[in-house]
């Protein structure tokens, strides 16, 4: 898919070499992450510098690996149902509430298993 019609879901990895991995939305950013090898056979963990996911409010780029992620809303990304990034908890909170959003994961939390549950 060519992200850049979807700025407003962007999700990036940003290498130690200086280059980039661009994604139509956070789930497909995870899904990378937790299967980077696959992906990206010469890369592992320790090759990422940073993680940024555009927050949903903000529609800037906040820290991937601090952010609070809803699953479960009325809210689609351009692949169908997605994982929404928000950089503050209690603004997950409350889209929570007007989006009927199923619960908040922190980035550590996201596993294959919880990915499968939006496919």
């Amino acid at each position: 898919m060519f992200v850049a019609k979807y700025p407003d879901f962007l999700a990036q990895i940003v290498l130690k070499d200086g280059s980039a991995l661009f994604f139509d939305g956070a789930k497909h950013m995870l899904k990378c992450y937790l299967n980077l090898k696959q992906y990206h056979p010469s890369k592992g963990p320790s090759d990422i510098d940073s993680i940024n996911v555009n927050d949903c409010y903000g529609l800037i780029p906040v820290d991937g690996f601090k952010a609070f992620y809803v699953l479960g809303s009325n809210l689609y990304g351009p692949m169908g149902r997605e994982f929404i990034p928000f950089e503050k908890e209690a603004d997950a909170k409350e889209f929570i509430k007007g989006h009927k959003g199923q619960s908040i994961l922190k980035f550590v939390d996201v596993t294959t298993e919880v990915l499968k549950k939006l496919d």
